[in-house]
């Protein structure tokens, strides 16, 4: 698998793909969807599709594919390069979601919880295959929260295809246990090959099982820890393990707001806009304001 182009950025979202088989688009094709890293405080969590004609679907049960979580390191990626010999009816693609952008996407104004992402990313592979011209009619999807309204969800959005969400589908349909070990060889080499943007000393690369309560992971992260600047963007800061560690290794940080009196009770929105007495007016303008050359108007 060529991970390349993650390695180039791995800051955001990557993409990746097989080309399409020619008989994916002629025939009917069932689609799985399952993923790899949800959990983990480290590294990305990698979404995947995999899809065949339903004509040959016995073919692709013939390779034994089963859920990764039950198969070696070993024998995902024998499986993964057995699926690659058979391109010629096997196809799939994956999205590569970094620590970055799922922190981030957790921790704004605007909350995208993990299940949300999960969901959306889902989804957004369905529509790729569909887009790359693979003629889906069924799709099958181990499950993210309640099957139910999940699937509800996704047959809304895909009217036209037969829709199956279930717990554990990547053991109970070859095609979800295909999606399942491209996901987890994603992630494997993503995580063995991964490229740091900061400059860490005495880098350990034994980050134990990447689960924040294996405590190898735990020790990582606070060899790993900055003072200031927290962790590396390997981490995903947005678990509750990372935010202990960064409450009790990191510095506290005062915002330059932090120590100016706060007006007893609310004040008037238009204090923010006109010249008022003096008591009620923050001391000096936010930085905010400095750096964009805004003043405060006098009249409206």
């Amino acid at each position: 698998m060529d991970l390349r182009e993650l390695e180039r950025d791995n800051t955001g979202r990557c993409r990746l793909n097989s080309a399409v088989p020619a008989v994916c688009r002629q025939e009917p094709c069932v689609l799985g969807v399952d993923e790899a890293g949800r959990g983990p405080v480290l590294g990305p969590m990698v979404y995947a599709v995999c899809y065949c004609p339903l004509s040959r679907l016995a073919d692709l049960e013939a390779l034994k594919v089963a859920d990764s979580k039950t198969l070696s390191e070993n024998e995902r990626e024998r499986l993964f390069a057995k699926m690659e010999e058979d391109r010629d009816f096997v196809g799939w693609a994956l999205d590569v979601l970094s620590p970055n952008l799922i922190s981030t996407s957790m921790l704004g104004r605007v909350k995208y919880n993990l299940n949300s992402l999960s969901h959306d990313t889902a989804a957004g592979l369905i529509q790729y295959a569909l887009d790359q011209g693979v003629n889906v009619t069924q799709v099958f999807v181990d499950t993210v929260g309640m099957p139910e309204t999940y699937q509800a969800r996704l047959q809304q959005r895909f009217p036209g295809i037969d829709v199956t969400v279930k717990a554990k589908a990547d053991a109970l349909y070859p095609v979800v246990s295909a999606a399942s070990i491209c996901a987890k060889v994603a992630r494997d080499q993503a995580v063995k090959h991964w490229q740091f943007l900061e400059r860490l000393e005495d880098l350990d690369t034994d980050y134990g099982s990447g689960y924040p309560n294996d405590p190898k992971t735990k020790a990582w992260l606070r060899k790993h820890i900055e003072p200031v600047f927290g962790f590396p963007q390997f981490v995903r800061f947005s678990w509750r393990t990372a935010q202990t560690i960064l409450e009790k290794e990191a510095e506290g940080v005062i915002w330059e707001d932090s120590e100016a009196a706060a007006p007893e009770g609310p004040g008037r929105i238009t204090s923010y806009f006109l010249q008022e007495e003096p008591q009620n007016r923050p001391r000096g303008p936010h930085r905010y304001f400095q750096e964009r050359g805004l003043e405060a108007a006098t009249n409206l």
